[in-house]
């Protein structure tokens, strides 16, 4: 996926408009889902995901041939959110998926009661986090943004994310064997 995204978005910088439509088709079922879950709010989801590939085209012209798209657009994605948030002035949390919803339903009752709670035990768990622990767990367990795709996109050093992702898992891990 970021191969043909980064060929693409090579392309649109050096010109090529036709090659925004494979950055958008590569990009966006990504980044709309990670603002799903920050805003928790699919319309304003659609919004920021509009609001990124906006900026992307505005700067595209600044974007470094041979660069990896991938964090570029999640880190304009995030400030977009945060940028959001700060403006609602409200708690961000995350909405349980539709995945998540059938396979509970597909389970014993027993078994669904079970993943139940496991399910409310994670998201609880994801949002007594601080942010930057919360954030690095997301993009690189849910986005699968690679270590250095996640610093990258986050401005900080792989240490510092393998770091707060580690504490992610520390207390997911503690907050589900408890």
């Amino acid at each position: 996926m970021s191969d043909a995204a980064n060929a693409a978005m090579d392309r649109y910088a050096s010109g090529d408009d036709g090659a925004f439509c494979v950055v958008y088709d590569e990009l966006s079922p990504r980044l709309y889902g990670f603002l799903v879950r920050q805003t928790s709010d699919p319309a304003l989801a659609e919004d920021l995901l509009q609001q990124t590939f906006l900026q992307m085209h505005c700067a595209r012209e600044t974007y470094r041939a041979g660069m990896d798209v991938v964090p570029w657009a999640f880190a304009i994605a995030r400030r977009l959110a945060i940028d959001a948030y700060r403006k609602r002035r409200r708690v961000v949390a995350i909405d349980p998926s539709d995945a998540e919803e059938s396979l509970v339903s597909e389970l014993c009752p027993d078994g669904a009661l079970r993943a139940k709670r496991a399910s409310l035990t994670v998201r609880a768990t994801l949002d007594a986090l601080p942010e930057s622990q919360r954030t690095a767990f997301e993009l690189i367990k849910l986005e699968g943004l690679t270590l250095a795709q996640t610093a990258e996109t986050l401005g900080e050093s792989i240490g510092a994310v393998k770091l707060r992702a580690h504490r992610a898992y520390e207390a997911l891990r503690t907050a589900l064997a408890g």
